[in-house]
């Protein structure tokens, strides 16, 4: 495999490089400043040791944002390959709607500008082709998204789609780290070891590959959520005397 500084691949996984770099915890994006209501958990006592985190995570994650997510990421990316601009827009118009509380509407939308500034910076896509332009036209075009208007799960699924990276890799890629953000913020929050923080990740995986699984095929009709107990976190987590994270 090689990459090109402008984006190129060659080789079976040419994606998996930038696709790695870009879920990493070094990606300039904030990711560590957030915890998703999960320190109010933590303050409240939901959330206390390995056992209820794994609990808390597997809902967010089959119930919650995780979910949500998963499906605008594959739905994004085919709106994109499509050069579809106008069910592209609808995708992003619906990921901000969908955010219970001004924190979390924070959490996505910073880590989305982010997120694309950094890709136009330092990982431009190559090509010409319908994804290729709907990246430019959305992200570095004078018809460019504004600030604050991007999601960070509708921004990564447009650079991924520019890359001509396969969605199931990304879902994947994307879910694995928001549940080790997660984690990361519960060890520091709880506080739990590091090994624990590790068995829950390692736990987590089979939820997180059928998530994956099932995000490929469901409609946008599907999207929905019922993890109630974490949004009501996230507005608590406004008014939290002591924190942390800004979410």
């Amino acid at each position: 495999m090689t990459i090109s500084r402008t984006g190129e691949t060659t080789g079976p996984a040419g994606y998996l490089y930038p696709l790695l770099a870009w879920v990493s915890p070094a990606f300039p994006i904030g990711a560590y400043t957030y915890s998703h209501g999960l320190e109010w958990a933590v303050e409240e006592g939901s959330v206390r040791d390995a056992g209820t985190l794994e609990a808390w995570l597997h809902d967010v994650l089959h119930h919650g944002a995780g979910r949500t997510d998963a499906i605008l990421l594959a739905r994004g990316q085919e709106a994109a390959h499509a050069g579809d601009a106008d069910g592209f827009r609808e995708l992003l118009d619906l990921s901000l709607a969908l955010q219970p509380s001004s924190e979390r509407r924070l959490e996505t939308t910073a880590q989305g500008d982010a997120f694309i500034a950094a890709i136009a910076a330092a990982w431009p896509p190559a090509g010409d082709g319908p994804p290729q332009r709907l990246f430019a036209a959305l992200a570095t075009g004078p018809q460019a998204i504004p600030r604050s208007g991007w999601s960070y799960p509708l921004a990564l699924t447009l650079a991924a789609a520019a890359w001509q990276m396969p969605p199931g890799p990304v879902v994947t890629a994307c879910l694995q780290a928001f549940t080790a953000n997660l984690i990361s913020a519960a060890v520091r929050a709880v506080p739990l070891g590091q090994t624990a923080g590790q068995n829950v990740q390692q736990r987590l995986a089979p939820a997180v590959a059928s998530l994956a699984d099932l995000a490929l095929t469901a409609p946008v009709e599907e999207i929905g959520g019922c993890a109630f107990a974490a949004d009501i976190a996230s507005m608590r987590h406004e008014t939290q005397y002591t924190r942390l994270f800004r979410s």
